[in-house]
């Protein structure tokens, strides 16, 4: 039988530290150096930058609700970006505006290239309803000659799911219900919308198995629309620093690269060679929890340092350095998932 952690305190309100913690206190793959943590924290607390305002040259900006629900349509989507064949440089991209974006920005760009060139309302719940495979495929079109988006029948599927599940109009409706607060937004999405239910389930040693929720993409939206709807009526500006960071595969990478991470030797060969970790697999979980564990130590050692920082500011700051990694450094894990 799955159990989920006891009713979590305020300060944990999904009980994602607590079951990451967990997993951390019993895994054998992946381990947390406190003094890396240290180093790196007096490093952030020298060199402190705030996180950019959002950035309306990639993102789409209109009123309110219809940049809300453009926003809650692109974290639908926000998974999966990495080459899926033997060249990590082959990979989907898209020109736009005469600039040239991978991943997430690419993302971001096609969408941004639908409203404002095509017209189309990436907001509408009954357009949402009427995507298929063919319209999809054209929305999230990249250049000549490169592959397409990967797991594009799963992104048709998370846009039909908001279109069906919303109770409005627009997607952006379900942001209304949030009444700025962080928690809620995430609680309202995880509650509507499955496809953003990522909630892991760990074996303990003892035979018990955990429910163990990182709620990747839900949390990310709600740090997004505290960007995104900044200084209007829909803007999300409480409960921020309850959000914990956000787990996927470039942040893990990151701490690895600043030595917070360490890898049991068997675990960096897999990830060394490329080999995909299957998604819910010890491994994967492992990485996982302990990229939203390692955040929560630095948080707490930039405290000590007299810096305040939320545990998203801290994913931004490492996602950022992740874009400007060196070439020797070791390739992020690679997983199939919807969930990052």
């Amino acid at each position: 039988m799955t159990t989920a952690p006891d009713t979590p305190p305020p300060t944990d309100p999904f009980g994602i530290r607590a079951a990451t913690a967990r997993v951390m206190a019993e895994t054998r793959d992946v381990a947390i150096d406190q003094n890396a943590i240290d180093r790196v924290a007096r490093d952030l607390a020298t060199n402190g930058k705030a996180p950019p305002a959002w950035d309306d040259t990639l993102h789409y900006r209109g009123t309110p609700l219809d940049t809300a629900g453009w926003v809650v349509a692109l974290d639908a989507l926000n998974f999966c970006f990495w080459a899926q064949g033997d060249d990590p440089d082959h990979r989907w991209r898209v020109t736009w505006r005469g600039i040239t974006h991978n991943g997430y920005d690419a993302l971001a760009a096609s969408l941004h290239r639908a409203v404002v060139d095509h017209g189309l309302p990436i907001w509408d719940t009954a357009w949402l309803r009427s995507l298929n495979h063919d319209s999809v495929a054209n929305l999230l079109r990249g250049d000549d000659g490169c592959p397409p988006i990967p797991l594009l029948d799963a992104r048709l599927a998370n846009l039909r799911e908001l279109g069906e599940q919303t109770a409005g109009h627009r997607a952006g409706d379900l942001v209304s219900e949030a009444d700025g607060s962080a928690v809620r937004l995430v609680q309202t999405i995880v509650d509507r919308l499955p496809s953003f239910r990522d909630v892991a389930s760990w074996a303990s040693p003892s035979g018990e198995v955990i429910a163990v929720p990182f709620l990747k993409r839900a949390q990310i939206l709600a740090a997004d629309l505290a960007g995104a709807l900044a200084g209007t009526d829909l803007a999300i500006t409480r409960d921020l620093d309850r959000l914990t960071a956000f787990a996927d595969y470039k942040v893990p990478q990151v701490l690895r690269q600043l030595g917070i991470l360490t890898y049991q030797p068997s675990l960096a060969e897999r990830i060394g060679r490329m080999e995909r970790l299957p998604a819910g697999s010890p491994a994967e979980i492992a990485i996982r929890a302990a990229t939203v564990q390692a955040c929560e130590h630095l948080v707490a050692a930039l405290r000590v340092l007299g810096r305040e920082a939320t545990a998203a500011e801290l994913d931004w700051r490492l996602w950022t350095l992740g874009q400007s990694l060196p070439g020797d450094a070791e390739p992020y894990h690679r997983t199939v998932t919807i969930f990052y």
